[in-house]
């Protein structure tokens, strides 16, 4: 019996010396790539640097050994491997060879985030407040009053809301202006917009738009979805003109706003037509949802590879267990890739359809990601449908993209100017 339990503890010993990390895989052995994030991002706020193996197994994480963090692992569900000191060595030495498509980032510190979102929205209105909230990721709801009064450089990483950055309350007048939701809202901005001191909703927009802009120029990661894409892009451009009809702002627009639109004001994308017509759920030609012809069964886009050695911020953000991701429909679906400026990264297509998914730019030291769509996870979302339960989706590659650019900030800077 003595032997025994020696023999145990001289076990136990040896894997406490040589598991010296850990190791979360993001291939298709993972069993909750969401939680995974959550999990990553949970070191990092703990003080703990980990890494991010690009390309290798899915995008895997990596880490100093911790019972805290196992445990936490095991909590949460996710995946995770013991590995010895020698394995890990092992799996670094592979990954930096230069002929191999894979790379190590440090990440360094847990990035502050804030999601640009009114009062009274809750997280599943918002596919990356949803994510956010089911990846157990903090996260600060900031809108209008906290931008004017200048506390977006407190937070590292800014999401946007589904917004209409127009001031034409998300083109929704066509179906819902009688209802009771939308006239709440349109006078809860009216009473926001002059109560900051402007005297339209959209002239406060515009300068909210503007303080995004320059929170990027200085460093800023900046990530939209849906309508806060294109919205925001035309809002920029259209600084110097009026765009609003009467019901909108109480005047009427500028007969000539088309022509005095401003591209050089934008982002990402030039040359586009706005939608002149306040009945039309559209905001521009940008946007494709209306002239695209895609079965949901075949409505998927392919994810570009990036070298994780030269180009790794592209590759950052597009890691996941496949190249292929399942389509989405949004108000702002995808972009129509003729009007996509010529310095912007195309990151995710669906080439047939000659349309964007995914796009990615830089602007002085920051950087932007636009994504088209709603909730990766539930098709075509309409006013009133139920959430969407993520623990129904743990695997969601379209969920995915959204978390990389969560993880993004954390990364070494030193690295990614290589």
């Amino acid at each position: 019996m003595k032997k025994i339990l020696s023999f145990a503890l001289f076990v136990l010993m040896l894997n406490m010396v040589y598991a010296t990390h850990i190791l979360i895989p993001m291939d298709e052995n993972q069993k909750n790539h969401i939680k995974a994030y959550g999990i990553t991002y949970w070191v990092l706020q703990n003080n703990v640097e980990a890494n991010w193996l690009l390309n290798y197994r899915g995008g895997s994480f990596s880490m100093e050994y911790n019972k805290d963090i196992e445990n936490e692992c095991v909590i949460r569900g996710v995946s995770y491997e013991i590995i010895s000191d020698a394995q890990m060595n092992m799996i670094y030495n592979e990954i930096t060879r230069p002929e191999i498509n894979m790379d190590k980032i440090k990440l360094e510190k847990a990035p502050k985030v804030a999601v640009y979102a009114p009062d009274g929205n809750q997280p599943w209105d918002d596919a990356v407040t949803l994510v956010l909230s089911y990846a157990e990721i903090p996260y600060d709801r900031i809108y209008d009053e906290e931008i004017v009064r200048g506390d977006l450089s407190k937070y590292d990483w800014l999401h946007l809301h589904h917004e209409d950055f127009t001031g034409q309350y998300g083109k929704f007048y066509g179906s819902y202006r009688n209802a009771p939701w939308y006239r709440e809202q349109q006078r809860q901005a009216e009473e926001d917009a002059a109560k900051l001191g402007f005297s339209k909703v959209s002239t406060l927009k515009l300068f909210v738009a503007k303080r995004i802009k320059e929170y990027i120029f200085n460093g800023g990661f900046l990530f939209a979805m849906c309508s806060a894409t294109d919205s925001y892009e035309i809002a920029l451009a259209a600084e110097n003109t009026d765009i609003c009809e009467s019901m909108f702002d109480g005047d009427a627009s500028d007969p000539a706003a088309q022509s005095k639109l401003d591209y050089s004001q934008t982002l990402a994308f030039r040359d586009f037509t706005i939608s002149r017509n306040p009945s039309e759920y559209e905001f521009s030609d940008i946007d494709v949802t209306a002239s695209r012809r895609v079965d949901k069964n075949s409505d998927y886009f392919m994810l570009f590879e990036y070298s994780a050695k030269w180009d790794p911020i592209p590759a950052m953000l597009c890691q996941n267990h496949t190249k292929i991701v399942k389509g989405f429909m949004g108000q702002t679906t995808s972009f129509n890739k003729k009007l996509i400026k010529p310095n912007v990264l195309i990151m995710g297509e669906l080439k047939s359809k000659d349309e964007a998914r995914y796009i990615h730019g830089e602007l002085g030291k920051g950087t932007w990601t636009f994504y088209g769509g709603h909730d990766p996870e539930d098709y075509q979302h309409f006013v009133g449908d139920p959430k969407t339960e993520l623990a129904l989706h743990p695997n969601s590659p379209g969920y995915r993209l959204i978390l990389n650019n969560i993880l993004f900030p954390a990364a070494k800077k030193k690295k990614l100017k290589t």
